[in-house]
């Protein structure tokens, strides 16, 4: 057995409106353009983590339970990301500490603005498409 450093695990949520679009927040540490999400803390359960972490971001409120709609892994960055299809439940979305700016944002958009290996997330999340997608990227790229 690797005596490596673990992997860590994260969440993301994936808001879609009623004209089919994500929300995407631009990251202040970054600027990058992503889904909502984090790191899931010790004490939290998986649906626990996600609406915190969407919550924290957006200011937004999602319904649980979410649908998963990818596993995937940053073979660099040893992050395991569970990515969820989301339905906002209450709140207006709005920056925050984390947050520099939000976006709804079409199919195009989306692989304009964002990485590819968090554009593939959230264009997989818009599909939905059962079994939950499976993918390995290094931080930027699938690979």
């Amino acid at each position: 057995m690797s005596t490596d450093r673990p992997h860590s695990v994260s969440v993301a949520g994936v808001i879609v409106d009623d004209q089919g679009r994500a929300l995407l927040i631009q990251r202040r540490d970054n600027g990058q353009w992503e889904p909502p999400g984090g790191v899931l803390e010790r004490e939290e359960t998986i649906p626990e983590a996600l609406q915190r972490e969407v919550l924290e971001e957006t200011g937004v409120k999602i319904a649980l339970p979410a649908t998963l709609t990818g596993v995937y892994k940053n073979m660099t960055g040893l992050i395991v990301s569970l990515v969820f299809r989301c339905e906002a439940a209450d709140g207006t979305p709005t920056t925050g500490a984390e947050t520099r700016a939000l976006r709804w944002a079409t199919r195009e958009e989306v692989t304009e603005l964002a990485d590819e290996a968090y554009a593939i997330r959230v264009l997989d999340a818009l599909d939905a498409t059962t079994p939950p997608a499976i993918r390995a990227h290094d931080g930027v790229k699938l690979v």
